[in-house]
């Protein structure tokens, strides 16, 4: 197992610097089924879902295996836009899974509202906390996360929560990769095989700048009509009076219609920021980190 981990590390840091990986569909199956395993063992499961592809695809083969001893859990709050949350409750009943959602108040975290680069974990700290106190009122075995082997090589303070507190990431266990997750998804006929990915509300805004209500709701809402209007992939930064937007490399050139940009500027502009700025460079992960 641990010389096929450093082959999945290898393969994800090929990834990460653009070279383009096939997905070996034997290999793909050969870790659904060890994944199956795994989860069988746990018995049952609380999955903390967001809605994404990885714990979208988490969810479904943890109901698949172990029925309604799989519950979901969704965290909702000012950091998660709306159309997240309503895509998770379509998803759930498309799986069939029980979902709960719990609502929590990130604005009394004293260490996260700090903004520092560890904000990431103190949120997770908090929302273990209330995972842990769930899983007891509903008699679960574990609580399961969506990480998968790539994102071992981002920077995600978050992962060292889960680690510290035992919440379980299977999809690193067996080794699947974000391709091979959504190659999965796809043969499972999930809708999320081509989702983009998502990350909460404060990632757009700058460490050690203050987070505030006002500018989450900015945020969404420039991200909402930017949506709307066809971007499959989007982020609004937060930079003070100055909203710096990134989209798709393959979606920049739609900005080469003057009426887009008016209306774009104009719809920002509304909403509090003095400047809209397009990033030549494109969307990035963890451009903010």
């Amino acid at each position: 197992m641990k010389d096929g981990l450093q082959l999945n590390l290898q393969a994800s840091k090929l990834k990460k610097a653009g070279v383009k990986t096939l997905v070996d569909k034997k290999i793909a199956y050969e870790k659904l089924e060890r994944l199956k395993e795994i989860i069988k063992d746990y018995e049952s499961v609380l999955v903390a879902f967001s809605g994404g592809v990885d714990s979208t695809f988490l969810l479904k083969v943890s109901f698949d295996v172990l029925g309604e001893k799989a519950i979901a859990v969704f965290s909702s709050s000012v950091l998660s836009p709306q159309r997240e949350k309503e895509d998770a409750a379509k998803l759930a009943k498309d799986i069939g899974a029980r979902l709960i959602v719990i609502e929590r108040d990130v604005f009394s975290n004293e260490d996260f509202m700090k903004n520092d680069r560890l904000r990431c974990y103190y949120c997770k700290k908090d929302l273990i906390k209330r995972l842990k106190v769930l899983k007891e009122e509903l008699n679960l075995n574990e609580i399961v996360e969506g990480s998968n082997i790539d994102d071992l090589q981002d920077f995600r303070p978050g992962r060292k929560a889960f680690e510290e507190e035992g919440i379980k990431s299977p999809l690193v266990e067996t080794g699947l990769t974000k391709e091979e997750i959504r190659y999965l998804s796809k043969e499972f006929g999930l809708s999320t095989y081509q989702k983009h990915s998502s990350a909460c509300l404060v990632t757009r805004i700058p460490y050690g700048d203050e987070i505030t209500l006002e500018k989450l709701q900015m945020i969404e809402k420039a991200e909402d009509f930017l949506v709307q209007k066809g971007f499959s992939q989007v982020r609004v930064r937060h930079h003070g009076a100055i909203a710096r937007i990134e989209v798709a490399k393959e979606e920049l050139s739609k900005f080469f219609d003057l009426k887009l940009l008016d209306e774009v500027s104009n719809a920002l502009k509304a909403l509090g920021f003095k400047y809209v700025t397009l990033d030549l460079s494109g969307y990035r992960t963890g451009s903010m980190n």
